[in-house]
């Protein structure tokens, strides 16, 4: 699994394994971590700062902002109706789909193994909960969990806690 020359890495880059990533056409920030086992295809933008974890998935058309946490076997998705076939049998092929582009703002945090559907935002400082399906937009400071994901709270209240 390569690190094509089409990357774009940012100053400070750590890639734990190297030999064991596979990421091509791709634009990664400066000071990000990447683990093992993560695949990032071509026009996928990853922020500065952010940490992508172990066997994660980001594909064409996804955006990542500055400071992103992704989590575990975190799996992106870019077309809202997969086949493989056309309807008179024929094999798809670029043309006959499109990218719906997804978006991840600054700060936000995704839990592992969370799905995240084409055509969504996740808010800035958002947390989605480990195991979630994110189906439509997640507003700035929410938490959301399950499948599919709603809101149950707000990081900002989470932080005001007294220890």
């Amino acid at each position: 699994m390569p690190i094509a020359k089409s990357v774009k890495l940012g100053q400070g880059v750590v890639i734990h394994h190297p030999d064991l990533v596979n990421l091509y056409g791709c634009t990664i920030g400066d000071e990000t971590k990447i683990g093992a086992f993560v695949e990032i295809q071509k026009n996928a933008v990853i922020g500065s700062r952010c940490k992508i974890s172990s066997h994660s998935f980001i594909c064409e058309g996804v955006t990542i902002e500055d400071g992103v946490f992704v989590g575990h076997g975190v799996v992106f998705t870019n077309d809202v109706y997969p086949r493989a076939v056309n309807p008179d049998g024929s094999l798809k092929t670029d043309a006959d789909w499109s990218v719906v582009p997804t978006t991840v703002k600054k700060g936000a945090s995704i839990g592992s193994h969370a799905t995240i559907l084409p055509g969504t935002m996740i808010g800035e400082d958002a947390l989605v909960g480990a195991g979630a399906v994110v189906t439509k937009d997640v507003p700035a400071h929410a938490i959301v969990t399950g499948v599919p994901a709603r809101v149950v709270g707000d990081v900002r209240k989470r932080r005001a806690r007294p220890a």
